[in-house]
């Protein structure tokens, strides 16, 4: 018996700048000039779009981003619910901050600044209960997808049952 073998394709370095361009732009044309391509990028571009090597790799980049940026996102959230407000309450009381002062200030959790009629400054804060319940909905999230694999192991195990082990 003769085994198949698969070879995957490899991409050219210009293909795979392409891929990495197009990921982040979702412009066919504009990522095959970046990439190098001198000439009729819109038919390159969309030429390119047709190989499937290269939509291999532009979902993988896209996978890989959207884990990425779930991490940001849970980073952020847990930023906004247990972070500082030392620096918006420093800034409060400052005067008239330079822009090197401003610089070493950690804002994150600020939504707003504005000097009322009065020329008082106001400092909103971003909602630490909404950041909150985001987190708990992804971590909920997370746990029913550990609950049904594990539902889906036991129900298993129960089909196979003590006599066929």
């Amino acid at each position: 018996m003769r085994e198949v073998m698969c070879i995957k394709k490899q991409l050219r370095p210009r293909e795979k700048a392409f891929c990495g361009y197009f990921a982040n732009t979702g412009d066919a044309e504009a990522s095959a000039r970046k990439a190098g391509y001198v000439t009729d990028c819109r038919r390159r571009g969309d030429s390119l779009l047709t190989n499937e090597a290269v939509v291999e790799e532009i979902d993988r980049l896209l996978s890989k981003r959207r884990r990425v940026m779930a991490r940001l996102a849970a980073i952020g959230y847990q930023r906004l619910a247990f972070g500082s407000i030392a620096d918006a309450l420093r800034l409060l009381y400052m005067g008239e901050p330079d822009a090197a002062q401003l610089e070493e200030m950690d804002l994150f959790l600020v939504s707003e600044i504005k000097r009322n009629r009065d020329g008082m400054l106001e400092i909103k804060f971003f909602d630490r209960m909404k950041a909150l319940d985001k987190l708990d909905s992804a971590a909920q999230e997370a746990y029913s997808g550990v609950a049904g694999l594990m539902d889906a192991i036991g129900k298993g195990a129960q089909a196979v049952g003590p006599d066929d082990a």
